[in-house]
C-alpha cells in the first residue's frame, strides 16, 4: 500500500506553536493606540511585506494572507488603527475597507478564478474573532467541491498552494494592474 504525502509546513505553528515559534520581532514604532501583541498592528508599520505576507498596504487599510487559511486565497483586510468595534472606525476607514474588499475580490477572481466568496467579520471573541481588538474582514474564495473527505474523515483541510506562492501571485497581479 502506497502513501500520498501532503506537504503543509505552515500548519506546524498551529499544531505545535512551541516548535515553530518565530524569533522575537525587532522593536517597531507602532501607530498611536497600537498593540505590540497584535500582528496586524506590527504588519502596518513593518516593511517586511513578503515575510509577513502583506499583499497590500494603502492609506486606510492593510491586506494580509491568513496564515491559517480556511481555503486557498484567504485574505484579511484591516484598518491601520487598532480598533475592535465598527463604531470606532472613521468614515474614511469604513470607505477604505469596503473599497479594499471590492478590489481584493476582483483580484482573486482575476488571478484564481473562484466561483464564489465568503466575506465576513467576527465582532468579539465569543463571535470567533481571533484578534478581537483589531477589526479585520475575511475574504475566503470558494469553488464547487472545495470540501472533500479530508475534513470530514481526518479533520484535515488541504490547502494546495503555499502562502509564499500565493503572495507572489497576488502582489505581481496588483503591480501589473496599478501601472
Amino acid at each position: 500500500m502506497s502513501h500520498e504525502q501532503l506537504w503543509a509546513p505552515w500548519r506546524l505553528a498551529y499544531l505545535k506553536p512551541d516548535l515553530a515559534a518565530a524569533p522575537a520581532p525587532k522593536p517597531l514604532q507602532l501607530l498611536p493606540g497600537g498593540d505590540a501583541d497584535c500582528f496586524l498592528c506590527r504588519n502596518v508599520v513593518d516593511d517586511a511585506d513578503r515575510a509577513n505576507h502583506v499583499v497590500e498596504r494603502i492609506e486606510a487599510t492593510i491586506t494580509v494572507l491568513n496564515r491559517y487559511p480556511y481555503n486557498n486565497g484567504h485574505l484579511l483586510i484591516a484598518p491601520h488603527r487598532h480598533v475592535g468595534r465598527l463604531d470606532q472606525l472613521t468614515a474614511a476607514e469604513q470607505a477604505g475597507s469596503l473599497e479594499t474588499m471590492n478590489r481584493m475580490v476582483a483580484l482573486l477572481e482575476r488571478t484564481m478564478g473562484p466561483e464564489g466568496f465568503n466575506v465576513g467579520l467576527n465582532l468579539g471573541r465569543v463571535a470567533g474573532a481571533g484578534v478581537p481588538g483589531h477589526l479585520h474582514w475575511h475574504i475566503v474564495p470558494r469553488w464547487a467541491g472545495d470540501v472533500n473527505f479530508m475534513p470530514a474523515l481526518a479533520g484535515i483541510k488541504v490547502i494546495p498552494q503555499s502562502l509564499d506562492a500565493l503572495w507572489e501571485l497576488l502582489t505581481t497581479a496588483l503591480a501589473t494592474t496599478s501601472d
